[in-house]
């Protein structure tokens, strides 16, 4: 296939169905088992999903669907073999409104395997319930100013699936390994870095079920992250944004000292927030306060303050849960340019009114 074309799809599909699926004679894709087909002018790939117990009979069948895909598109091909552990509902339920069940998981509590990761004093996390209010920007910066309040400091990217870490805090490269085979984090800033976006390549997709993502997650906790002698102060962890698998994972392998929960004004956002808070309660994971980010615009004209996604929603929000408001965050165009610059507003403008709140913020939660 010529460079820069994107293969057809029904060819595509035409020879998927040359690949026989064992249980029901038909073609894998007559037979429903191609999901999440993508198709790029350098890339395919798609998820074959078959029940747990049939994964072995199957492996075959991907490394043979594997062949079909390259050969059909000229591209590198991938196909990744998913177990679907959910047993379909019983005639007796079929038809009326669904009702999903938690995951029990999310309801056990204190987690009694949870553990810091080694020579990591203290484990803070950074959630929202919702994408978009800037939990990474928060999250970034905060480990940035506890490494200028002198503190060794430490960011752990979960964001499997948006990692902006190695972006915000301008740094390239591959991280290495040590005598362990645990993964070496990266350093900027004075802070100790580890995120998938080391290990993908740049704008590429994780196309990962929750299994992978998970197992993704358990690895960069095992990083190398301080030694005896210079043990990590603080590790903060960036989570992606809702409350799924890598949240139950986080809960489950790391003892967190506690969560710092990051909201915008607006009720729509205050929504999310508040389930995030739920989830980790459940979990028996200490809120340690709330960040208000995007609190207000300073207008350069008047100096006034415009309260552009409302105002107070997080400080009252956080008091409706009995938490600390642990700062409000302005939105400020040096911020956002600063992120974009790979160079942390706690560092290139210290003096900055949004670097002075982040530094307050680290300093509550030292």
């Amino acid at each position: 296939m010529s460079e820069g074309v994107v293969p057809d799809r029904a060819r595509v599909l035409e020879a998927l169905d040359q690949v026989i699926d064992p249980r029901s004679g038909r073609g894998l894709s007559q037979a429903g088992l191609v999901r999440g087909l993508i198709l790029r002018a350098d890339r395919a790939a798609f998820m074959l999903e078959v029940p747990q117990a049939e994964v072995a009979r199957y492996q075959p069948v991907r490394e043979a669907a594997e062949a079909a895909l390259a050969r059909a598109t000229g591209v590198k091909a991938q196909v990744i073999l998913t177990a679907d552990n959910a047993a379909p509902a019983p005639p007796s339920v079929q038809g009326r409104r669904a009702k999903v069940a938690e995951d029990p998981q999310a309801r056990l509590g204190h987690m009694p395997d949870a553990e810091r990761p080694a020579n990591v004093r203290r484990v803070i996390a950074v959630a929202s319930g919702k994408g978009g209010v800037g939990k990474s920007t928060v999250a970034v910066s905060l480990a940035a100013a506890f490494a200028r309040l002198g503190l060794r400091a430490g960011l752990l990217d979960a964001d499997i699936y948006g990692p902006s870490a190695p972006h915000m805090l301008g740094i390239a490269g591959e991280p290495t390994f040590d005598a362990d085979k645990r993964l070496n984090p990266m350093e900027a800033f004075g802070v100790k870095v580890m995120s998938i976006g080391f290990i993908v390549e740049p704008g590429d997709a994780a196309i990962w079920r929750g299994p992978m993502a998970s197992s993704a997650v358990r690895t960069l906790i095992g990083s190398n992250w301080g030694s005896e002698a210079e043990p990590l102060d603080v590790l903060v962890v960036d989570l992606p944004p809702g409350t799924g698998d890598i949240q139950l994972t986080i809960a489950q392998r790391l003892k967190l000292d506690g969560v710092v929960i990051v909201s915008t004004p607006q009720e729509i956002a205050l929504i999310d927030a508040r389930r995030a808070v739920t989830m980790f309660r459940k979990m028996d994971v200490q809120i340690l306060g709330v960040v208000e980010n995007m609190a207000w615009f300073v207008d350069p004209a008047s100096g006034a303050r415009l309260a552009i996604f409302g105002e107070g929603g997080a400080a009252a929000e956080a008091k409706r849960q009995g938490v600390p408001l642990l700062g409000q965050v302005p939105l400020d165009m040096a911020l956002r340019q600063s992120c974009d610059a790979g160079q942390p507003l706690v560092a290139a403008d210290p003096a900055n009114p949004a670097a002075q709140v982040f530094l307050e913020i680290a300093r509550k939660l030292a």
